[in-house]
C-alpha cells in the first residue's frame, strides 16, 4: 500500500504540472503534504512518522529543505553573478568579434553560431541566450539565405549542452531530488560536455559547408550592426573599462570551481559580492541590478526548496524505498548492473515527454534507490539523468524553444523534425563520452 501511495502521489503530482494546474512550486510543496496527510489518516507506518504525533512530518520537510540549502544559495548567486556580467558588457567584444569575422561566408557563420551561443549560454538562461544570439546571428542568416533552421538547430544543441551547468536547472534538480552536492554532479561532467561541445563544431562545419556549396561566399561589406550590438538590457549598466576585471575575475571564479578551493555556494557569493561591490559601488545602482534579476532568480530557487519538501517526505515516509523495491523486483538481474546508462537513455524519453521537474523530482529518485541495490551510487545515477537535455529541449513544454522558433521564424513542428537526429546524436556523444571518462559505470561489479 505504501508504494501504491507513493506512485500515486508522483503521478498526481506530474499530471498537475504538465496539465499546468498548478505550478511546479506549489505542487512540490502542496501534493505530497496531501498524500503524507492522507497516509497518516489511513493508518500507514511511515519509518519516520510511525508511533509519532503529526508534528513530526514538519521535521520532515524541514530536513529535506536543510539538504538543499547550499544548492539553493548556489543557484541564487551563480544566476545573479552571471547576469551581473552580461550587464556589465563583459561578452559584448566577442560577440562583436564573431559578427565581424564571419562576414559572408557560411561556414564562418554556423561556426560562429556555435561559438557564440557557447558563450551566452554560460548564463545558464534559455530565453536570453535565445534573444541574444537571433538578435546577432539571424541578420546574417537572411543576407545570405541560410536556412534558418540550421541556427536553431546548432543554438538549441549548445543551449542543451551547457544547461549541465549546476546553475542551468537539469544539474541542480537532479542534486536536489537525490540530495547530493551540485559540484559532485557537474564537475566530472565537464569533459563530456567539451567533447559534446567539439562535435557541435563538427556538426556546424558540417552544414557550413554544405552552405557555401549552395550559396557560396557572398561580399557583405561591414557588418555595421556588430558595433551597435550590446546584450545588456540597460546600457547604464555597461562597464566597459572594467571588462579585463570582470574577465578575470570570472576565470578565477572558473578555476576555483573546478578545483573545489571552497563549495561552489560560497565561491559564487564571494565572486557576486566582488563583481557586485566594484562594478556598482552606488549602493542604490546595486538595488537596481538585484532588482532586475529577482523574477528569474525566485522562480528558480523557490522551487529548488520547495522540492526539499518533496523529497524530504517521499524519503522521510519511507516511499521511495517501498517504490524501488517495487522497481527492483521486476528488473531482470541481469539488467540491474547496468542501472547507470539505462537511467541515461530513460532520460532522453522521458524529459522529452515531461518536464524537468516531474522527472528529476518524480522518477529519479525511485531509479536512483534501485540502482543503490547494485552498488551505484546516487550521484552516479545523477550524472548519468542530465544526459538527455539536448532531447529534453524540443520538448513542446519548454517554453524557450517556443521563443527560439518565434524569433527565428521557424514553424516548431519543422525545428523538432530538423533538429531530432541531432539531438539524439549529442546525447549519445554524452552517454559515450561520460561511459570512457568513467563518470558513471556501464556495469557495476558489485
Amino acid at each position: 500500500m505504501l508504494t501504491f501511495l507513493g506512485i500515486s502521489m508522483i503521478m498526481c503530482f506530474m499530471y498537475l504540472i504538465m496539465t499546468k494546474r498548478l505550478s511546479a512550486m506549489v505542487a512540490l510543496i502542496l501534493i505530497p503534504v496531501l498524500f503524507a496527510l492522507i497516509g497518516w489518516g489511513l493508518g500507514f507506518h511511515f519509518d519516520s512518522l510511525s508511533h509519532i504525533e503529526i508534528t513530526k512530518l514538519g521535521e520532515t520537510m524541514l530536513d529535506g529543505i536543510k539538504k538543499l540549502a547550499p544548492t539553493g544559495v548556489m543557484l541564487l548567486f551563480a544566476i545573479m553573478y552571471f547576469a551581473l556580467m552580461i550587464d556589465s558588457g563583459l561578452f559584448d567584444p566577442s560577440i562583436k568579434w564573431i559578427l565581424k569575422k564571419v562576414k559572408g561566408d557560411p561556414l564562418k557563420i554556423t561556426l560562429g553560431t556555435v561559438f557564440l551561443t557557447l558563450t551566452v549560454s554560460l548564463d545558464g538562461d534559455g530565453s536570453t541566450t535565445y534573444m541574444i544570439c537571433v538578435a546577432a546571428m539571424m541578420p546574417l542568416y537572411k543576407r545570405i539565405g541560410m536556412n534558418p533552421l540550421v541556427m536553431t538547430c546548432l543554438m538549441l544543441l549548445c543551449s542543451g549542452v551547457m544547461n549541465l551547468t549546476p546553475w542551468g536547472g537539469p544539474t541542480a534538480r537532479a542534486a536536489s531530488a537525490l540530495q547530493v552536492d551540485a559540484s559532485a554532479v557537474f564537475i566530472p561532467m565537464i569533459p563530456s560536455m567539451v567533447i559534446a561541445a567539439a562535435w557541435l563544431f563538427v556538426l556546424a562545419y558540417m552544414y557550413g559547408k554544405y552552405e557555401r556549396k549552395r550559396l557560396g561566399v557572398i561580399e557583405m561589406g561591414d557588418i555595421s550592426h556588430a558595433d551597435n550590438l550590446t546584450i545588456s538590457k540597460d546600457p547604464e549598466a555597461q562597464r566597459p573599462h572594467l571588462r579585463w576585471f570582470n574577465g578575470i575575475l570570472t576565470i578565477v571564479l572558473m578555476a576555483a570551481l573546478v578545483k573545489g578551493i571552497l563549495p561552489m555556494a560560497i565561491l559564487f557569493m564571494l565572486g557576486f559580492c566582488i563583481a557586485l561591490v566594484v562594478n556598482y559601488p552606488d549602493l542604490q545602482m546595486q538595488k537596481k541590478r538585484i532588482a532586475m534579476h529577482a523574477d528569474s532568480v525566485l522562480a528558480v530557487v523557490g522551487v529548488i526548496f520547495a522540492a526539499g519538501v518533496f523529497t524530504g517526505i517521499l524519503t522521510g515516509t519511507g516511499m521511495v524505498e517501498a517504490m524501488s523495491k517495487g522497481f527492483v523486483a521486476i528488473i531482470p538481474d541481469s539488467m540491474g548492473p547496468y542501472m547507470a546508462p539505462i537511467t541515461a537513455v530513460l532520460s532522453m524519453p522521458l524529459t522529452f515527454f515531461m518536464s524537468n521537474d516531474a522527472f528529476y523530482f518524480g522518477v529519479l529518485p525511485i531509479l536512483a534507490e534501485a540502482a543503490s541495490h547494485y552498488g551505484i551510487t546516487p550521484v552516479e545515477i545523477a550524472r548519468a539523468s542530465i544526459v538527455g537535455q539536448p532531447i529534453h529541449l524540443l520538448s513542446p513544454l519548454v517554453p524557450s524553444t517556443y521563443l527560439l522558433c518565434g524569433l527565428a521564424a521557424v514553424e516548431f513542428a519543422d525545428h523538432q523534425k530538423f533538429t531530432l537526429k541531432w539531438a539524439f546524436v549529442t546525447c549519445c556523444v554524452l552517454l559515450g563520452s561520460a561511459l570512457v571518462f568513467g563518470v558513471f559505470p556501464l556495469v557495476s561489479l558489485v
